[in-house]
């Protein structure tokens, strides 16, 4: 009976645990770009690890994560296949670091307008987000 009770409270526990997606933004860019960059915060307040391997959305023919290093005095940027976060931690998608590449969008974007990311996540699970489109600048 016990084991039961301890059974059903981890599921339990697992059930509220809920990773989010926050503060999500787009950069347009100045000028018609078949590319755009996605930045924002994946929050991951469970007890286990949280792994993205991979992302998609609607409004765009491909959406990838980026990280940019400087390596030898120069900025690089290179595909992230896969990012761990690790239990009640973040992964911050910033300018000039990790960030998302949102590649060929499906319509124009305007400013104020929101586009949604799913992010695959190793165990089979979709994390879905939403992000604003800004100006330049904003």
């Amino acid at each position: 009976m016990a084991l039961a009770a301890i059974a059903f409270s981890v599921t339990a526990c697992a059930r509220e645990c809920a990773p989010t997606v926050a503060d999500g933004w787009v950069r347009m860019p100045p000028m018609s770009m078949p590319m755009l960059a996605g930045f924002g915060r994946i929050e991951n307040p469970c007890t286990v690890p949280l792994v993205v391997t991979g992302a998609s959305s609607p409004s765009f023919g491909e959406v990838s994560l980026h990280e940019t290093r400087i390596v030898d005095g120069v900025s690089r940027m290179r595909a992230v296949p896969e990012l761990r976060i690790a239990p009640d931690g973040d992964a911050i998608l910033e300018p000039g670091g990790l960030h998302l590449m949102l590649m060929q969008p499906n319509a124009p974007l305007e400013a104020g307008s929101r586009v949604v990311v799913e992010f695959e996540l190793k165990d089979g699970g979709v994390l879905r987000g939403e992000f604003e489109v800004r100006k330049p600048g904003n």
